[in-house]
């Protein structure tokens, strides 16, 4: 009897610190009917990832663990090439390049991850190398916000340089629309380089005093709030932010509004994975959509990865390497 073959993966069995996160030897996972596994050759750390990992906020323990997390292994965002198919999958074949998400069920902090065909996953563009394909876990909750644009509006971005930020500005101007990025000053060059119209150095300038209305303001960083925000917003624009705001305020003003039917806050939820993953393979083969990647770990150093997000300073992705 031979031991069944295994993978490393970095592993967590509590809710915690990044120093709960272990490499550990685990079976490698066999694809059931319907599922292609993936030979995971990059992954990100990222802000999805840390908040799962410290089980925050609580009330997001109702769909990853109350006590433990439901998921051993983290990693929203993968890409690699198929490795091995399920029964009745026709869709792909193994060795094909593909990147994606798992945003249910994690799993791409490992050498080998399986998903299902008709899941979030879609061909790497040709020329396209693995470590800059793994792309999708920003753009895709950018994606929530930013599909709600029409050519000729106008967009203000306010930390328009992290993963969803940088992905923000890409999609709203493939939407056609008009985008103002808030930075800081290392960032102006790279704002520009996204395709923002407009470029707004947050520390010389209050961007809240524009003068200017839009039709969407987004925060992408989660570090403003509606109250600051609004005499940017357009009579019947949209305010929307990555997080709670101060006191829950997104929370509680996105209830009010929805209640009123004006609808006036948000903090988006991302809805079909599937489809906006294969549009997103589209924008990057024409050139739409490209990564801006910060650091890459080495799986061994996840740990490191995890702490470096945690200091909230990252421009674009944290990338790792899996070996």
């Amino acid at each position: 009897m031979t031991d069944a073959p295994t993978m490393t993966a970095a592993v967590i069995d509590r809710y915690g610190p990044p120093e709960t996160i272990a490499l550990r030897q685990v079976p490698i996972p066999a694809p059931a009917a319907g599922e292609i596994r993936v030979r995971v050759r990059a992954a990100t750390a990222n802000r999805t990832d840390t908040a799962t990992l410290r089980g925050y906020p609580f009330f997001a323990r109702a769909m990853t663990g109350l006590l433990q997390p439901k998921m051993a292994i983290l990693g929203m965002d993968f890409a690699g090439e198929v490795d091995a198919l399920g029964e009745a999958v026709t869709a792909f074949q193994p060795g094909d390049r593909v990147f994606g998400l798992l945003p249910f069920t994690y799993g791409a902090h490992a050498q080998y991850v399986c998903l299902p065909a008709t899941g979030a996953v879609a061909p790497i563009p040709d020329t396209l190398p693995f470590d800059e394909a793994v792309v999708a876990e920003g753009a895709w909750y950018a994606s929530s916000t930013t599909d709600r644009l029409n050519p000729g509006q106008r967009c203000l971005v306010y930390g328009a340089s992290g993963a969803i930020g940088t992905a923000a500005v890409q999609l709203a101007k493939a939407r056609g629309a008009e985008v103002t990025a808030v930075v800081g000053t290392r960032h102006l060059e790279l704002a520009a380089s996204l395709g923002a119209d407009h470029v707004v150095n947050y520390e010389t300038q209050d961007f809240t005093r524009l003068g200017q209305d839009f039709d969407l303001v987004f925060d992408a960083v989660g570090k403003s709030s509606w109250f600051a925000c609004r005499p940017l917003i357009k009579p019947g624009g949209l305010f929307a932010a990555t997080d709670l705001g101060p006191y829950w305020s997104n929370i509680w003003l996105g209830g009010w509004y929805s209640l009123t039917g004006s609808r006036r806050v948000s903090v988006p939820f991302p809805e079909d994975a599937p489809g906006f993953v294969r549009s997103l393979s589209a924008l990057m083969a024409q050139g739409k959509f490209r990564g801006v990647f910060d650091r890459t770990y080495p799986l061994a150093d996840i740990v490191e990865a995890f702490r470096y997000v945690e200091q909230g300073q990252k421009t674009g992705i944290v990338r790792i390497d899996i070996p």
